[in-house]
């Protein structure tokens, strides 16, 4: 009774089995099959990890088990008129799972677990989330200059974990401690990194520095 005897493939038609085939595939197969986008994944991480620190938010579950469970009220509209999921329109997840938040809430995962920090520096640097640990923010520490505290987000419940890096990009400390890299480890940083990075400034005293991303012009 379990030996297949013949296989036929069967060209579907757009139609309400049709769909009901294709969640019944999404299921089988895991949400790994969907045309997810980066950004749309990335969005997913934040609100899953903002939903950990912030419970109090009621934000909704987005995990692949909390999507899978309740796959037949939000995936439907998306397969309509589709006989395979990759036909889904770019952009179209990213909708529909923004839809399960009103405008104030979406502001509010912005604002909580935004995707990029302004430095003191004046630059925008990203974010990087992962499941189960607090964001990461790389940034080269000449854009740290005169900041005392390590940035916290989450309604300032998780501060961010620091990859302080040289000029090159290269890192240098990882901490969340910003305060006591300045007070205990800068000076010696400053030390064995002066004479590689002339062209970057290298102030005996940070906090009265300004930060900065650029070079110091040649010739200065």
């Amino acid at each position: 009774d379990r030996i297949e005897l013949s296989r036929q493939l069967v060209a579907l038609e757009p139609g309400p089995e049709t769909v009901l085939a294709l969640l019944d595939s999404v299921r089988r197969a895991g949400l790994a099959i969907l045309p997810w986008s980066e950004n749309t994944l990335a969005w997913r991480t934040r609100v899953q990890c903002l939903r950990d620190w912030c419970p109090d938010l009621a934000l909704p579950e987005l995990s692949d088990a909390g999507l899978l469970a309740r796959l037949e009220s939000w995936l439907p509209p998306l397969l309509d008129g589709k006989t395979r999921v990759s036909q889904i329109a770019h952009g179209a997840l990213d909708g529909v799972l923004k839809q399960a938040c009103d405008y104030a809430l979406l502001r509010t995962i912005e604002q909580e677990a935004p995707n990029q920090l302004l430095m003191p520096s004046g630059m925008q640097r990203r974010l990087e989330y992962a499941l189960g640990q607090p964001p990461v923010l790389a940034v080269k520490l000449q854009e740290l200059f005169g900041c005392a505290e390590t940035p916290r987000i989450a309604r300032g419940r998780v501060p961010v974990t620091l990859h302080l890096l040289s000029p090159g990009g290269r890192p240098i400390q990882v901490t969340q401690d910003l305060r006591g890299f300045w007070d205990r480890t800068y000076a010696e940083v400053r030390k064995e990194l002066k004479g590689r990075y002339p062209r970057h400034p290298w102030p005996e005293d940070p906090w009265q520095a300004s930060a900065t991303h650029r070079a110091k012009p040649r010739g200065t």
